[in-house]
């Protein structure tokens, strides 16, 4: 979340030019600001010294000291004799304090960083890493029946999201206090929510193995948002690599029921011991006491993810490849709510005005969500998937983020689960009828499009 004094962008001099811009000193009172000598005789060629003062005007106007002219004088190799012959003032001093006197004080801004320019290799990591896991489907397909398991591991899959989402938000809420807090709530945290996950998932089970296979599925979503939530992306990805290599392996050789099994079941070890090893060096740390945020604070984003997953539930009973690339197209999509963030405070500085600033926060909203829905549309027309569902859905997904990352959650949270809630009225008859879930995606994206427009377009979210 650096500049000039040769008075050029680049030079070293920038902390000390950051210094004057955070506390301005006006210009010294007469008895310190060494007054001009007159020669006997003879007084400071004026038109000499004006002349000077206009050619270096550009370096003598940020300085807040005569001292500060009186250096550059020496830099640009003016002598005593030349001082006092060509100008008429008796030493450099005297010298440096006309000119400073004559130029007006002038501090230019310090260069603008992007404190939001986003980890590209980072962010695409992210997307990879969300749809790897469904390796673990592919390698185990022929060892058990998944059609008929699929219920078990949908409902462990949407508590897990959902839980996901809040103890998230929760965790980041307690890295405020130190990495101790945060990995003590992801610890406790993570466990209880893969408990409840299997319990729910228990409810449609009817085998030991399915059951079984949502304990997996469920242990795993848990340790692998730790490492997602602490920004350990490449351990997770070094955890998966077994199911990476079975996955790879598959259209040339056939590995056997036993690493079809064997594989998922190691890289849900590594995971887990992954995870683990993260928790026990973040809980190593110092205590701080620190007031402990309001569980209720983080509901919204629970109920958020509880709504994301029924809706990409719905759509991936419909369009299962289309799904696969929605997942993918997490990472640029996470990109795209940092270039928005970097854009909106570009144009909180280019607006002199708030409707100046809310047409160019707009415009930035636009730009980015055109350019997530033409990274989608491709894929959709590859798949075969009829485009308009995956991509007002994109619309929704992403815009619902994007108020979250401002803070603003209830809003997405209500918009969503209504969407959620009307689409899956026709749960018994899975898959929905082809207008229900455009519908709803529709009526949502449209809501939250407005919301943002209106919470986003005022400067007070961006300062």
């Amino acid at each position: 979340m650096s500049g000039p004094l040769s008075l050029e962008p680049g030079g070293v001099e920038a902390d000390t030019l950051a210094l004057r811009l955070a506390a301005p000193r006006p210009r010294r009172a007469p008895d310190d600001a060494m007054p001009a000598k007159r020669l006997p005789g003879r007084g400071p060629e004026e038109e000499a010294v004006s002349t000077l003062a206009a050619e270096l005007a550009d370096s003598i106007a940020p300085a807040v000291h005569p001292y500060e002219v009186a250096a550059l004088l020496e830099a640009e190799g003016l002598s005593a004799s030349v001082i006092k012959e060509r100008y008429g003032h008796p030493n450099l001093f005297s010298l440096a304090t006309a000119l400073y006197e004559r130029v007006p004080r002038t501090f230019p801004e310090p260069p603008v960083t992007d404190l939001w320019r986003p980890d590209t290799l980072r962010c695409l990591l992210r997307g990879v890493l969300f749809a790897l896991p469904a390796l673990a489907y592919l390698l185990t397909a022929p060892l058990w029946p998944l059609d008929r398991h699929a219920p078990v591991l949908i409902v462990a899959g949407i508590a897990s999201w959902a839980w996901g989402q809040a103890l998230g938000h929760r965790a980041h809420l307690r890295l405020a206090a130190g990495r101790r807090e945060a990995s003590g709530t992801l610890l406790s945290g993570s466990l209880l929510g893969a408990a409840i996950a299997t319990s729910l998932a228990v409810l449609p089970a009817d085998s030991a193995v399915a059951v079984g296979a949502a304990a997996a599925q469920s242990l795993y979503l848990a340790a692998a948002s730790v490492l997602l939530v602490l920004a350990r992306e490449r351990l997770l990805l070094a955890a998966l690599s077994p199911l990476i290599a079975g996955a790879a392996v598959l259209p040339w050789w056939e590995p056997g029921p036993e690493l079809r099994a064997g594989l998922p079941l190691l890289a849900l070890l590594a995971t887990l011991l992954a995870a683990g090893w993260v928790l026990r060096a973040g809980c190593g740390g110092r205590p701080e006491h620190a007031a402990r945020p309001r569980l209720l604070a983080s509901l919204p984003y629970g109920l958020f993810g509880l709504a994301a997953a029924v809706l990409v539930m719905l759509e991936g009973r419909r369009q299962p490849y289309m799904v696969i690339a929605l997942t993918l197209s997490m990472g640029p999509a996470e990109w795209l709510l940092y270039r928005y963030r970097g854009w909106s405070v570009a144009a909180l500085r280019a607006s002199a005005t708030p409707v100046g600033f809310l047409l160019r926060s707009a415009a930035a909203l636009g730009l980015c969500l055109s350019a997530y829905l033409l990274l989608l549309l491709p894929a959709a027309l590859l798949t075969g998937s009829e485009p308009a569902t995956p991509l007002l859905l994109a619309v929704v997904l992403w815009t619902a983020l994007l108020l979250q990352a401002f803070g603003v959650a209830w809003p997405p949270a209500v918009l969503c689960l209504a969407a959620a809630g009307a689409a899956a009225v026709t749960l018994p008859e899975l898959p929905p009828g082809p207008a229900v879930l455009p519908a709803v995606c529709a009526v949502a994206a449209v809501c939250l499009m407005a919301c943002a427009v209106h919470r986003l377009g005022r400067p007070s979210p961006h300062a």
